[in-house]
């Protein structure tokens, strides 16, 4: 069958091409010009690449037209606020565009890669401050000073798809949680890894919700192939304490582990130094108010509805952080 990926150059991306390219499938990959490759490397010539954007509709016309599955996963991430614009225009309008010319053509399936930022958080000035959330399918969007600007945009999208289902669109989305895989630790999850292989003294309170990329890929390859339509699904493996992850990172890297506790006094005086530095630098933060709320947060999430439908088994993190840590080892330290 004939495959079309956005964003096939990303972390998911990459990792659901070469699910599809081991089944033999013809995978077509939307890139912008000049975008880094270099995740499938060694596969560069199984794929054809086409040239193009989600928010060009001629080129995802072209793109379209003659494929029989699209795998959406182009996305802006980003808790800037000076990213704020592009990114409603990527993750908002692009997939608006990409709902209209599946429906266009028509395409047999679209699965929409989401995010568990789009199902948002309800408000902690409404529950209990010692009360355990747990998340499912079931939570209903609702405003919250606890979603942050991409969560809004992810769930827009989200929107576009249910509005392309309404129309009579077969596809399926899935919100996966913390995607650890081998990308370029410079980006994304995966500089979680990079942080501890730096020996960075610091880790964070809070339970991060995880799920392996070649999980979050193997799914998506299940769901599309599958007759399941119009529902979403909650990608999660586990949870575990920020300090427990960054141990295994460490261990697995033969690096310190981080032995000094952020509490959100210190994580509010780090953001706004940050600030500041990024004001007067003109560069990127690595901290930010939105991260250091999300950090401090106990919320875990549900998976037994993936569970149930395909009867998959989620990898285990230390299998996970093992493989990882080994390949951005390899990669970085040549």
């Amino acid at each position: 069958m004939k495959v079309l990926i956005t964003g096939a150059t990303g972390l998911v991306g990459s990792a659901v091409a070469k699910r599809f390219l081991a089944n033999n499938d013809e995978v077509f990959a939307l890139y912008r010009e000049g975008a880094d490759r270099s995740l499938l490397a060694g596969l560069e010539s199984q794929v054809q690449w086409v040239i193009g954007d989600i928010t060009d509709i001629s080129s995802l016309e072209s793109a379209i037209e003659h494929v029989d599955f699209v795998i959406h996963t182009a996305a802006v991430v980003s808790f800037i606020p000076k990213d704020r614009k592009m990114m409603y225009k990527v993750n908002v309008e692009g997939t608006a565009n990409l709902v209209n010319v599946c429906l266009k053509y028509p395409v047999k399936k679209l699965c929409h890669v989401s995010s568990i930022a789009a199902i948002g958080r309800p408000d902690s000035r409404k529950t209990a401050q010692a009360q355990e959330i747990v998340l499912d399918e079931s939570q209903r969007w609702e405003d919250s000073p606890e979603n942050s600007e991409y969560a809004k945009t992810k769930h827009l999208a989200e929107l576009e798809v249910w509005r392309g289902i309404a129309e009579g669109l077969n596809a399926v989305i899935v919100n996966p949680t913390l995607i650890l895989g081998e990308g370029d630790w410079t980006k994304s999850s995966t500089q979680i890894f990079r942080y501890v292989f730096r020996e960075k003294p610091f880790y964070t309170e809070g339970i991060a919700n995880y799920v392996d990329v070649k999980d979050v890929a193997e799914i998506v390859f299940q769901l599309t192939q599958s007759g399941i339509s119009g529902e979403r699904f909650l990608l999660n493996a586990g949870s575990i304490s920020y300090r427990n992850l960054f141990n295994l990172i460490a261990d697995a890297m033969h690096k310190k582990r981080p032995s000094i506790r952020v509490g959100s006094g210190l994580a509010g005086m780090i953001w706004r130094i940050e600030a500041v530095r990024t004001f007067l630098l003109g560069t990127k933060p690595l901290i930010t108010k939105e991260t250091a709320q999300s950090a401090a947060r106990k919320i875990t999430y549900r998976n037994a509805k993936i569970t149930n439908a395909l009867g998959f088994k989620f990898q285990p993190i230390e299998k996970t952080v093992a493989r990882v840590s080994e390949s951005l080892l390899d990669k970085n330290l040549k």
